[in-house]
């Protein structure tokens, strides 16, 4: 029973660890690729190629903004494809290809 309380004890641990780490908007390496379910080497290429913005304001470590990430991530939308119908039936009607 003993371990039971402790394995739970460590879940609540990292659960509030994790917490803590979401509310910041500043992220370490090692927070940005928890946060965007990316591995390590993936980061790294991203940064290396300057795929997503970053900051080393050292030189050495590397540091990001959540806001940054969350705009980065949510580029390159996708329309659905009742939004992808209605752009077109909108056109037809714009270009009076379509009598009503």
């Amino acid at each position: 029973m003993d371990t039971n309380i402790i394995e739970k004890l460590d879940r609540i641990e990292k659960l509030l660890i994790e917490q803590q780490t979401m509310q910041k908007q500043v992220l370490n390496f090692n927070e940005t690729c928890k946060y965007l379910e990316l591995s390590q080497s993936h980061l790294y290429k991203l940064t290396s190629t300057g795929a997503i913005p970053h900051y080393k304001p050292n030189g050495k470590k590397i540091y990001f903004q959540r806001e940054e990430l969350d705009h980065w991530l949510l580029r390159n939308r996708m329309d659905s494809q009742d939004e992808i119908e209605q752009q077109a039936a909108d056109f037809l009607i714009k270009k009076g290809a379509v009598k009503l």
